[in-house]
């Protein structure tokens, strides 16, 4: 997998393969009957969460609680990673 990305990171730079929604739906609104906006995967641990433009930030919230650094998006025809702790992004 080949990076695209202006910043330099080293969480985006241990990206080997990239983990993918396994389902359509933020895992804690779908719980609590909450709506999102986006979904974000976690790329350490591969839970969907809501972005920050959602309600709830599920996956900001998941990132900071957590230490996991980077997601992806999980919306259909985005190919692109976000590392929280270097505001950096990356396109793969």
């Amino acid at each position: 997998m080949r990076l695209m990305r202006a910043q330099t990171c080293s969480h985006l730079d241990v990206i080997a393969s990239i983990k993918h929604a396994t389902r359509s739906e933020c895992e804690r609104c779908a719980k609590i009957g909450a709506s999102w906006v986006h979904l974000r995967t976690c790329q350490t641990c591969g839970v969907t969460l809501c972005c920050d433009s959602s309600p709830n930030r599920h996956a900001s919230k998941h990132a900071h609680a957590t230490g996991h650094p980077v997601i992806a998006s999980a919306q259909p025809g985005e190919r692109w990673l976000y590392c929280y702790p270097d505001d950096a992004f990356a396109e793969y």
